[in-house]
This record gives structure tokens, sequence and C-alpha cells, in this order.
């Protein structure tokens, strides 16, 4: 069963003993704060680490334009884009700068340009470990803007913290362990003999 943004907002509320919503829009003072907070504070949350199940991959096009000057080349950047990581050119990481929804760089016409970023994953991929995690964020503002109670927010904020560290760790195990380079180490012992 999926998990809606109302299911979340329901259970943040419950969390602080507030009444639960069926929608943003059924007129109370819960849903008015859940409808006004959800999206940005899930944006926010998504935006703050490189989570593995919003992590997206993109071949970008290249537009006609180029760019005035210091690059060759423009790229328009994927639409769900929330935070870029890199660009590469046959899996190498190049130089670039993002304006607005652009990448400039310089890349040749015929190079395959690629982004690596994360986007506003729908709540239907969230692991339950980052949906506990939004929740307890969530019970924490509601805390204070629905029912005005700061201790219950004050805890709620430790609580989603904790959960947020929990999750950074879980989530981070979901790639292929990377190995760590001794070489640079290896050279430099031999060195300093």
């Amino acid at each position: 069963m999926a998990t809606s943004n109302i299911d979340i907002c329901a259970r943040a509320l419950v969390m602080i003993g507030a009444a639960p919503i069926t929608s943003f829009a059924d007129g109370t003072t819960e849903a008015t704060v859940a409808a006004n907070l959800y999206e940005d504070t899930v944006r926010d949350l998504i935006s703050r680490n490189r989570w593995r199940f919003a992590a997206g991959q993109a071949q970008l096009s290249r537009r006609t334009d180029a760019p005035d000057a210091k690059w060759d080349a423009a790229y328009q950047l994927p639409s769900d884009l929330l935070l870029l990581h890199d660009v590469t050119v046959n899996g190498d990481v190049i130089d670039y700068d993002r304006y607005q929804d652009l990448v400039y760089c310089d890349a040749d016409e015929a190079d395959l340009v690629y982004a690596d970023y994360t986007f506003r994953a729908l709540e239907d991929l969230w692991p339950p470990y980052f949906t506990t995690a939004v929740e307890l964020t969530l019970a924490s503002i509601f805390a204070y803007a629905v029912a005005n109670q700061i201790q219950t927010a004050d805890y709620m904020e430790k609580k989603a913290l904790r959960q947020m560290a929990l999750a950074r760790n879980i989530d981070s195990q979901a790639q292929t362990t990377r190995a760590f380079d001794l070489s640079r180490f290896e050279k430099a012992r031999r060195t300093i003999r």
C-alpha cells in the first residue's frame, strides 16, 4: 500500500495530539498548515543528503545557443532536479558551472554528457526509514505551528534529527562499498624512508 502525503501529515499530526487530516483542503487549521509546509519541508529534507532512493542520472541535451563567455557549451538540466552532484563525459567527471536551469561546460558536440543528481522522489519510492524521519520532522513543525507546544516541538525535533542520522546511515548502504585507495599512502611511506 503506497503512502500518500496526506497519510504522512495525518500521522505527524496524531504524534502531537492534533486531529488528523483527510485532505489538504478540508478547511481545518491542521490542513492549512500541512498544505503550506509539506512540500517545502520534503524538498528540503530530500536535498540535504544524497539519498539513493532519490538519485537520478540523465543524459543532458545540448543547447544550440553557446554561452557568452568562459564555457564552450550549455546543456539543459532535468526538470525534476533538486541538487546537481556531477557532470560526466565517458564516465569521467568534468568541470562545469550551473547557471539557472543550465550546465555550462567544455564538452564537444559529439560527447554524451550526463548528470548525476537528486530529484524530488515521490512518496511511494521512500523507504520506511525516510518516511519516519519526514513524519517526525513534520510533527516538530506542526507541534509549534498548529498546537503551539514548544516543548513537544523541541522533543520531536530531537527525535527527527536522530532518525535522520539513522536514515542516512541505512541509506548509505544501498550502493557498492567503495574501496579506499591506499596507493597514495603506500607511495608516501616508500618515499619517507
